[in-house]
């Protein structure tokens, strides 16, 4: 509940902060989210565009929040998605599968490529304490040579070196139903495997052995290896695991989204989900909804810059503000428990017990 409050708050401040931005600029805050939360929300086409844009975003702050949890930092979901999408990629346009067997297989490679791209690091770690940071940067831009090199050399495009072949329809996460029922947008069934996905994290880490001892390591790993748990290992299971979602997101990403992989861009989802993790206090179902307001903010940017003089700039400026605030969430704390006293916490009077007959 704490957490709720902070991120909440944090929200109210960013988007306050963005407000007086639009006035130093000489533009009207109501006007400018006015057009932005109808540049996302204004009709079920759009609810469903932004619903797809904050897909991959859940997905990448899943595995961000994973990886916090078990103390440790994997700020290489970038390159994770990017191998994971590029797999998955690779397999739609190789077999020719039912379409069932297709997708699962897609997925399947998708969280296996993360998931490997997540190892090295975790490995580094475990073994030679390595800091992941390091090694998780440094495996992005691997990542990002690599598909530099693989596609045009086996999966170029028909007109473009830049970019793979478009994936045949069968191979991608869109069905004609979703795209009816959202009036053309360009949501898809990675929704619904986020979600799935959302409650399945939630259950590992708060429900299980396997999450109770993540979480004791990421807490303190000198004690954790004293209670005797295999520390290591642990750390190398985090890593896969966090690695394994961000693959998600690229599957999501690049065969949901979109159709084709391009190359020369490294994905900003990945280190979006470093604010998506801290805006959704690292709690599953936070960043489900600090994922959604992100792609909110992401896809109503377009309309309030062509309706208004506002630049587009503006919303990756308030969402910088707004993660600033999670971030310093003890500062907010402080506020509320100094502000926000409850009755119950009254300073008790203690009355002396005083035995009959006594002066």
């Amino acid at each position: 509940m704490r957490n709720t409050i902070v991120s909440i708050i944090a929200i109210i401040l960013g988007l306050l902060a963005g407000g007086l931005l639009m006035l130093l600029i000489g533009s009207s805050p109501v006007e400018g989210y006015s057009f932005l939360f109808q540049g996302a929300l204004k009709n079920i086409e759009r609810i469903g565009n932004t619903l797809a844009t904050a897909t991959p975003l859940v997905f990448t702050g899943l595995s961000v929040a994973f990886a916090f949890r078990t103390g440790l930092f994997n700020i290489g979901a970038s390159g994770q998605m990017l191998i994971g999408g590029l797999l998955a990629t690779a397999v739609g346009l190789t077999f020719d599968f039912s379409r069932p067997i297709l997708l699962l297989v897609m997925i399947l490679v998708g969280m296996l490529g993360g998931a490997l791209w997540a190892f090295i690091p975790g490995l580094l770690k475990a073994r030679f304490n390595v800091h992941e940071v390091v090694s998780t940067i440094m495996m992005n831009w691997i990542a990002y040579w690599t598909t530099y090199y693989v596609v045009p050399g086996y999966f170029k495009g028909e007109f473009l070196e830049t970019e793979s072949r478009k994936l045949p329809e069968e191979a991608t996460l869109r069905v004609p139903f979703l795209t009816e029922m959202f009036a053309g947008s360009y949501i898809n069934l990675g929704l619904f495997l986020a979600v799935i996905t959302v409650f399945i994290i939630a259950f590992i880490i708060n429900k299980t052995t396997l999450g109770f001892e993540l979480k004791a390591v990421g807490f303190n790993r000198h004690a954790a290896e004293y209670a005797g748990m295999k520390v290591n290992r642990n750390i190398i299971l985090s890593m896969l695991i966090s690695g394994a979602l961000a693959g998600l997101g690229g599957v999501a990403l690049y065969t949901g989204n979109a159709s084709s992989i391009q190359i020369g861009i490294l994905p900003t989802q990945g280190y979006d989900g470093i604010a998506v993790a801290l805006l959704g206090a690292n709690t599953p179902i936070g960043v489900f909804f600090a994922a959604i307001l992100f792609g909110i903010l992401y896809s109503g940017t377009g309309f309030m810059n062509a309706m208004t003089e506002i630049p587009p700039e503006l919303a990756n400026t308030i969402i910088a503000i707004i993660i600033y605030f999670a971030a310093t969430s003890i500062i907010i704390e402080r506020l509320i428990r100094r502000f926000w006293k409850p009755a119950s916490k009254k300073k008790e009077i203690v009355v002396p017990d005083v035995k009959k007959g006594e002066s």
